[in-house]
């Protein structure tokens, strides 16, 4: 496992005479990034937001859209709803029938027919005349984001009706039941519950985005706070967060058992989230029991697991909690190190923004297509038209219902065509500079932490602004090396993408072989993805240290750990499993306060809590937000353990303690080194006494079964003869 480490007296810790690394990767990294750079300016200049945010009526034109002639027209209404039950809406997204966009949409139910025969009725139809289309269909109606669609409403039994009817009179004088209504409206209506509810979502993030805010802030300063009382109470915080994360499940429990109980026998409440299916309001599912039932059940499996872990890594936690402590005196001498995550979510924060608003710009830069729609039967029928010319077309001549109107987007361009690729170039350049960002973060605190480790005299040896020169020696000396580790991450990241595009696609398929070979791909590539982090991580600390390229330090970290396997698997393990509980506590705390502020159940802020659509939509972003800053928080941690983990490791391979190699590491660590050697020949000695008396017992088993073999032999021999 390599060659360990040899005393050296020159040695200091981060080395600062170093040269740049992995330089072919820095040049490849840099032209990946201008190539990022063009393709943005490139889907910036090309796309267009409003597709997305306005609907599109027959000329292609967006309703509603400030500055144009339609500004005061923000409502898209189609003119015969039943043309929308054709199939063609499904392959196409747009129904076969002209649309327009209104000021606000009709309050009557009303066929053409039924208009000419009342002069009341045909005034009210004026409203909506346009000389250049045809007969129409105007049905009463109710308007969601910003589409006027059919009122029709389901009376007892199942019955749909309109405007209190089960049949209207269409524009050709057939009788039409209401249900083939509702087909039309739901084909129309492909997207349109979707953006209700995301309508509703905004809503509720517009009435609760400063309590949101003030959720998000507790969040920080309760992780401060913990991160602060660590440094001076480590041991009886540890403890502390470890009662409190039971206490805080064990809560959980009692909360979802109350609601279970509290809803049985009431009407409704034993239907199956099966049977409920998909809804777009989620609060039905709280009404049901089966729901409180499978959050209990949960719970209660991670209770047990947490409480079995504590058992069994009892001896294990005394020593993870002693190098918490060592870790809380490194952060205590460099606390520049817990600001320096907010320089890593606004990095990531860049990252994402510029993603999100490319990915948007290139979704959104087709061009309008239109197509030819007619009622009867004509060759020309779904070909592409230009509606400037189409009047003087031969195909109004040979197909006279036949209309161009706007269709889809899309285009047959060159840059149309390459268009699934810059998005793929978007994705894969989003992964790379996250995780370039990520790294960047763990070399400079694993830089800033070497530099307090291999201090002999602390604090005197540490050197001043450790974050900032260290922040400064990885951007200047190893940009190729953090960027060649991210390009490794980030191929694996994005052939993961593909693996669950692919399942998405062979859900319906019947080749169970396929479907077992992906299942088998994607975990394979979830172990590599797992294990690539850890190798980086650790190859990031001996750059920080050593300054060598990224393949040099992989190969020393992976060998150091290696020839450290047992402390690896036990000790740094169980440190991370107590930092993921401080962040559980943190995240737990403010979602059950969060709870019962939004659902309005703490009487003295009660008239203080908004009115919602979904009371769950604050309560989960205040929960990621709370786990996204406590991360933050504890990563600095994380990082300071494994630092001083590996530094810890490399010490005792350099140094043996003596007064001419003596350690670097504190009294108090070389303590918990005693404690773990201690450890490990109980364990062994414990592993041994099993052994002893299992190679005993096999002993004493085989001498029991000779005996009864040999007495039975001699007692059939004696029968025989």
């Amino acid at each position: 496992m390599g060659d360990p480490r040899k005393f050296d007296p020159t040695f200091k810790g981060p080395i600062y005479n170093r040269g740049c690394t992995d330089i072919l990767c820095c040049i490849l990294f840099i032209l990946a990034l201008m190539g990022y750079f063009a393709v943005g300016i490139l889907a910036w200049s090309q796309g267009d937001p409003r597709k997305v945010l306005y609907p599109t009526d027959s000329k292609g034109q967006f309703c509603g859209q400030v500055g144009s002639p339609l500004e005061k027209k923000p409502l898209l209404f189609y003119f015969n709803i039943l043309k929308c039950a054709s199939p063609l809406v499904l392959l196409e997204f747009q129904c076969p029938t002209t649309q327009i966009c209104v000021e606000r949409c009709p309050d009557k139910f009303m066929t053409l027919v039924k208009a000419l025969r009342k002069e009341d009725d045909r005034e009210y139809y004026k409203q909506f005349y346009f000389k250049s289309y045809k007969t129409c269909l105007f049905p009463h109606i109710n308007y969601i984001t910003r589409r006027c669609l059919p009122a029709l409403e389901t009376l007892k039994g199942g019955v749909v009706v309109v405007d209190n009817k089960t049949t209207f009179t269409d524009d050709l004088g057939q009788n039409i039941n209401a249900t083939d209504l509702l087909e039309a409206s739901k084909k129309s209506n492909v997207v349109v519950e979707a953006r209700a509810v995301a309508m509703r979502i905004f809503e509720d993030y517009t009435q609760s985005w400063h309590w949101i805010l003030l959720g998000l802030v507790i969040a920080m300063l309760v992780s401060l706070m913990f991160i602060l009382l660590l440094r001076c109470l480590a041991g009886v915080r540890v403890w502390v967060m470890i009662i409190m994360v039971v206490i805080v499940i064990g809560y959980g429990i009692f909360h979802c058992y109350m609601q279970y109980a509290s809803l049985k026998g009431q009407a409704g409440s034993d239907v199956t989230i099966k049977d409920l299916g998909l809804q777009t309001d989620f609060s039905v599912y709280l009404q049901i029991q089966q729901t409180w039932l499978a959050f209990m059940i949960i719970l209660c499996i991670v209770e047990v697991v947490i409480i079995l872990l504590l058992i069994f890594l009892r001896k294990r936690l005394l020593i993870a909690i002693a190098l918490i402590k060592e870790a809380s005196k490194a952060i205590g001498h460099v606390m520049s190190s817990l600001f320096y995550p907010l320089l890593t979510f606004a990095l990531l924060s860049l990252v994402i923004a510029y993603w999100g608003i490319t990915a948007v710009f290139l979704s959104t830069s087709n061009e309008p297509v239109y197509k030819v729609f007619n009622t009867t039967e004509c060759m020309y029928s779904r070909d592409t038209c230009n509606p400037e010319t189409f009047n003087s077309s031969n195909i109004t001549t040979e197909c006279p219902d036949a209309e161009c109107l706007f269709a889809f987007y899309g285009g047959e361009t060159l840059y149309h065509k390459y268009l699934i690729l810059f998005q793929f170039y978007n994705l894969f350049l989003f992964f790379w500079c996250a995780n370039f960002v990520t790294a960047l973060g763990q070399v400079t605190l694993a830089g800033a932490f070497a530099s307090y480790y291999w201090a002999f005299k602390k604090p005197d040896d540490i050197p001043a602004f450790p974050v900032f020169n260290s922040l400064g020696r990885a951007l200047r000396y190893h940009t190729g090396s953090l960027a060649f580790g991210s390009l490794i991450l980030a191929i694996v990241q994005v052939i993961r993408v593909i693996l669950e595009y692919l399942d998405q696609k062979l859900k319906g398929a019947q080749n169970k072989c396929a479907k077992f070979l992906l299942s088998c791909l994607k975990c394979c590539f979830w172990c590599l993805e797992k294990f690539i982090k850890f190798l980086n991580r650790n190859a990031y600390i001996m750059v920080a240290i050593y300054g060598k390229n990224f393949c040099t330090s992989a190969k020393d970290a992976f060998f150091l750990l290696m020839r450290n396997i047992i402390r690896v698997a036990v000790l740094d393990k169980v440190t991370d499993f107590l930092l993921f509980l401080g962040k559980l506590l943190i995240v737990g705390i403010v979602g059950i306060c969060s709870f019962f502020f939004f659902t309005g159940k703490i009487k003295i802020v009660e008239d203080a809590a908004p009115s919602l659509n979904y009371y769950w939509v604050p309560i989960l972003t205040v929960v990621f937000g709370a786990y996204l800053i406590a991360h933050g928080f504890f990563s600095v941690y994380a990082m300071c353990v494994d630092t001083l983990f590996l530094c810890f490791c490399e010490d005792l391979e350099r140094n043996d303690g003596s007064s001419d190699k003596p350690f670097f590491m504190s009294p108090e660590l070389h303590q918990i080194l005693s404690i773990e050697k201690s450890t490990e020949e109980t364990d062994r000695a414990d592993a041994e006494e099993r052994m002893a008396q299992a190679e005993r017992m096999k002993r004493r088993v085989s001498i029991i079964c000779c005996n009864y073999i040999y007495s039975n032999y001699n007692t059939a021999s004696n029968a025989i003869l």
